[in-house]
């Protein structure tokens, strides 16, 4: 693997499965009780500019039960919050730190924090793309399914971070992707042009919800309006709503079995309904647990002894 965990598009095939073996064995560890502390005595400093309940406590959990410690820094109270330049602050926690997640906006910001630290860097969510979530995506599915090479997996909704990283990710895999979005809401046309290259699995870009869901194994959505899209709420409601839903309606043209996947938090009436939620609530807990152990194994393999 690379230095640093920054989008999926900077990994191979081979680095996502080998993070998710390991992200099963850790999972099996802590299931089992069997002392995992790989990353004793280190530190990870946790960078905060979009609010968090899942990356936060399941990063913060996850350096626990390795044997580190996490550091939360909030982009309101520390000084990257005062306007010191990024490439500072990264020179810095170098020097005090083993690694560096951060939560933010702009995927640029992250890339630069990279560039000048000289340790690792985990992309913890930008606008841009939402890797650690989407290999515990990968881990679910594969979990449930026993594989990804030959799935389709359908994401339904805006074509946001979580549509370019299981874009890339599923196509990495194997998987065939469709993807459902209305007009001006398409995915970064970096990840459109990096899915005309790939060859072995299929890509789709509809209007259609029901055409891209055909036959899919594999259902994901995510809300309407992301973080710092609150303004365009009613704008967003009027694209998406009674369309770009996750119902009975869409599941029935899917296969029989599909399972639904869901990054949380849901707006239940809004992209899924109650119903559907609460018929595949167990798939998306399992999602939202394996964020700790898909995250362990980014961890271990960027911090400590490298398999």
């Amino acid at each position: 693997m690379k230095k640093d965990l920054l989008k999926l598009l900077d990994l191979t095939r081979e680095d996502i499965t080998k993070i998710l073996n390991v992200a099963d064995q850790m999972k099996y560890n802590q299931k089992h009780g069997l002392t995992h502390n790989y990353l004793q005595g280190k530190t990870l400093a946790m960078i905060f500019e979009k609010n968090s309940t899942r990356t936060r406590v399941s990063f913060e959990v996850g350096m626990y039960q390795l044997g580190g410690h996490a550091l939360f820094l909030s982009g309101k109270e520390s000084q990257i919050g005062r306007g010191e330049p990024i490439e500072d602050t990264a020179r810095v926690l170098s020097r005090y730190c083993d690694g560096i997640m951060i939560r933010t906006y702009g995927q640029d910001e992250v890339e630069e924090l990279a560039k000048y630290a000289s340790i690792p860097v985990i992309n913890g969510l930008t606008d841009f793309a939402h890797p650690c979530q989407v290999l515990a995506d990968l881990m679910t599915i594969r979990e449930k399914m026993t594989r990804l090479e030959g799935l389709k997996l359908c994401f339904i909704g805006d074509g946001n971070n979580m549509a370019n990283s299981l874009i890339v990710g599923g196509l990495k895999c194997g998987m065939d992707v469709s993807v459902a979005c209305p007009a001006g809401y398409d995915p970064d046309p970096r990840v459109l042009d990096f899915a005309k290259t790939v060859t072995g699995a299929g890509f789709a870009l509809c209007r259609d919800p029901k055409q891209a869901a055909k036959d899919a194994d594999v259902i994901i959505t995510d809300v309407w309006a992301s973080m710092g899209q609150e303004g365009e709420k009613a704008k967003r409601e009027a694209a998406f709503g009674g369309v770009y839903q996750v119902n009975e309606a869409l599941m029935a043209v899917a296969h029989p079995g599909a399972m639904v996947q869901h990054c949380l938090p849901a707006h239940r009436g809004e992209e899924i309904t109650a119903e559907v939620f609460e018929a595949h609530a167990g798939e998306i807990f399992d999602e939202a647990e394996n964020r700790l152990h898909a995250q362990k194994a980014v961890m271990f393999l960027l911090m400590g002894e490298k398999n």
